[in-house]
């Protein structure tokens, strides 16, 4: 059966992404932040602020941008016929 997304709720799925993006980019700065420290030289602090603030960085960053984008895409479904996909029941 054939069916259409007619609409995006722009705020539940910019929180979702938001917050998909702030952990995952939280994998990647944790250790990221292990090595720095422990490859400074003696005096030298790595930039510890910078590092922390990525993953808040990509938190506003990504709902701001899944939101624009729930929002072009609800202005456009209506005129280009939205996105469209199959789905089959499951016996279960």
């Amino acid at each position: 059966m054939k069916q259409r997304i007619a609409r995006f709720s722009p705020h539940q799925n910019g929180k979702v992404a938001a917050i998909l993006m702030a952990v995952g980019a939280l994998v990647f700065v944790v250790p990221f932040m292990l090595v720095a420290l422990m490859a400074a030289p003696d005096g030298a602090a790595p930039p510890l602020l910078f590092m922390l603030s990525v993953p808040l960085i990509y938190l506003v960053l990504g709902y701001v941008m899944v939101v624009v984008g729930c929002a072009v895409y609800n202005a456009m479904a209506p005129h280009v016929g939205g996105i469209e996909f199959d789905v089959q029941p499951v016996d279960g």
